[in-house]
């Protein structure tokens, strides 16, 4: 069975998803957050503040690969990675699940983790047009899409465990 990744903008549950969906699988599981505060030693919020998007999003997508270089294991991914033709093209061996919420949702759910970058003031105009640009490439590459505001993370991993290869 293929590696398992956990796709949506910030807010949408990946973490909280992919993490349900290792354990009923028994796989380990990645999460970039995760992954970015133990390698580098800071949030994503702090290297956007110190170092700015664009290495965020290099960081971001080099422990993704990591992540995919490990095998079995489900994968909770940041969301800009998705925007990277690289990346697109290394999650196509994948089973790849993009958690999709309306930005409401998103920017309320975000008040509760300090870790996440505000990338501008105004959260649902930020998910907003996070959403409009990378909605393309989430469903370029998703085997599935699952509204993930009208599921707890429970009901999601179970959708998605049921629903795999």
């Amino acid at each position: 069975m293929a590696t398992v990744v956990v796709m949506g903008l910030m807010g949408a549950g990946k973490s909280s998803v992919a993490r349900l969906v290792a354990g009923a699988l028994g796989r380990p599981m990645r999460d970039s957050d995760e992954d970015l505060q133990a390698r580098y030693g800071k949030t994503a919020a702090q290297i956007n503040a110190d170092e700015g998007a664009d290495e965020l999003h290099a960081r971001e997508a080099q422990v993704l690969f990591d992540a995919l270089n490990e095998g079995d294991v489900v994968v909770a991914a940041a969301a800009s990675t998705v925007e990277d033709p690289v990346v697109r093209a290394a999650l196509e061996p994948a089973y790849v699940v993009y958690l999709d919420a309306p930005p409401e949702v998103l920017a309320e759910r975000m008040k509760s983790g300090a870790h996440r970058p505000h990338f501008q003031p105004d959260l649902v105009r930020m998910l907003t047009e996070q959403r409009t640009r990378r909605l393309p490439y989430f469903t370029q590459v998703a085997d599935l899409v699952v509204d993930s505001s009208k599921r707890t993370p429970e009901e999601t991993a179970r959708e998605v465990a049921e629903r795999l290869p």
